[in-house]
């Protein structure tokens, strides 16, 4: 099992950045392709991106390509998302998960999830 716990939201005005992380519990954080998801407000959840199990591979959702990166560090068992030039459409709450399959961007196949940390982007 691997326990995951988001960190690095808030507020923040169109066109800035902020750096998500995501700590994972456990010796087995390098067996797992992680993802982050976001839901937005009266939205459901959707693939923001996802990165292969060494971190040589990362896969984008259409909305974030270009602006948004996905990287890992096996050795401090931590997943990250770079977001950059944020819209306001960005806004929702991020949520990393766990998985065994890539690339994946459907929810229903990983397995472990992270309670999620709010994005707001003011316009």
């Amino acid at each position: 099992q691997v326990q995951l716990v988001e960190s690095g939201g808030g507020l923040v005005q169109a066109g800035g950045s902020l750096r998500l992380s995501c700590a994972a519990s456990g010796r087995t954080f390098s067996s797992y392709v992680m993802g982050w998801f976001r839901q937005g407000p009266g939205k459901e959840r959707d693939f923001v991106a996802a990165i292969s199990y060494g971190g040589t591979r990362q896969y984008y959702g259409d909305s974030v390509k270009g602006r948004f990166t996905i990287s890992r560090d096996n050795a401090k068992n931590t997943v990250y998302l770079q977001m950059n030039t944020l819209k306001p459409e960005d806004t929702a709450i991020y949520y990393c998960a766990a998985g065994t399959r890539f690339p994946v961007a459907r929810d229903e196949e990983y397995g472990y999830w992270g309670q999620g940390t709010q994005v707001t982007v003011s316009s």
